[in-house]
């Protein structure tokens, strides 16, 4: 997937995607529970008799009280007293762990969610071997990598709710395998989320801004990147006044640039030439405006587009 964001792994193993392991969870967030659909604009998609699209957040009504105890809860406890959360903020944690985008098609469904710190391992994992596959680095540094990529990631779930790390679990219909991890991304909502050395052209660190996204190899060509963008978006307008949202791109990665572009983010910005020199990929930065109501097309089964990630701002 190539959502590029964040600060550059200095790292130039390679690890063999050949050796991708197929990450599983027994995990069952959902079963057929009954979703407040009113409220979804995603329910515009065409051909609905094929899919179906939903999110759910809490109501205004039910968020009038908000305890600390009750939702420090859904943090690690590394995290807890760590600092105190202002009421808004105890609020926005409230929604991020009430959020769920559904997607259910007539062979398989996808739900994305806020990263739990039980699923950390198995999404370091997954980041690790997209990261390797797209630098090509050796198999006998996977260990070190991922040692990296988990530190990253809970410096990053710290920045909650300003920054969150969604997951996306899969399931096809009548298989015996169960949920099984499809996808990930990373979202920032705002300033104090945001990465301390964004990667180049740098994006406004008041932006929500879209990054480090990929999908499980054995599931690719399935449109789930295309969800995890959705999902993504779908998070920041309930999150965010702010109606701009930025990614990055690299230059060669035209397949989810395409995507990008058929999503409606648009290049304001290109890398100069003479990133080259400091060994990095150069990058497009994009930008798209959401519409008051969110409706989006129909994603194309046949690309691979968004589903393998550069990660990090790989050179």
């Amino acid at each position: 997937m190539a959502i590029a964001a964040a600060p550059p792994l200095k790292l130039s193993p390679y690890l063999d995607p050949q050796q991708q392991p197929r990450l599983q969870t027994e995990f069952n967030p959902i079963k057929r529970v009954p979703f407040l659909s009113s409220r979804n604009p995603l329910l515009c998609v065409c051909k609905l008799h094929r899919y179906n699209f939903k999110c759910c957040l809490p109501s205004s009504s039910s968020t009038n009280s908000v305890t600390p105890a009750q939702y420090y809860s859904f943090l690690d406890e590394s995290y807890r007293g760590s600092r105190v959360l202002t009421n808004e903020e105890l609020e926005k944690l409230k929604a991020l762990e009430s959020f769920v985008y559904l997607q259910e098609l007539e062979s398989w469904s996808l739900w994305v969610r806020v990263m739990r710190i039980e699923e950390m391992d198995m999404t370091v994992g997954l980041l690790a071997l997209s990261f390797a596959e797209s630098m090509l680095m050796s198999l006998q540094y996977e260990a070190l990598l991922r040692f990296f990529v988990k530190q990253y990631l809970i410096e990053r779930r710290a920045s909650m709710p300003h920054a969150v790390t969604l997951v996306g679990f899969y399931r096809e219909e009548g298989g015996k395998r169960g949920e099984e991890l499809a996808g990930t991304v990373e979202v920032c909502f705002d300033k104090r989320g945001a990465n301390a050395s964004p990667p180049t052209p740098t994006p406004p660190r008041n932006s929500p801004y879209i990054c480090n996204m990929t999908v499980t190899k054995e599931l690719r060509r399935r449109g789930i990147g295309w969800h995890l963008l959705k999902a993504s978006e779908e998070l920041i307008s309930q999150m965010t006044s702010s109606k701009e949202i930025y990614l990055h791109c690299r230059m060669i990665d035209e397949a989810p640039f395409n995507m990008y572009i058929k999503a409606g983010y648009n290049v304001i910005q290109t890398d100069s030439i003479f990133i080259l020199l400091t060994l990095q990929r150069r990058k497009h930065l994009m930008c798209k405006k959401l519409p008051v109501s969110n409706s989006f097309p129909e994603p194309d089964m046949s690309e691979s587009a968004g589903e393998r990630s550069t990660f990090l701002n790989p050179s």
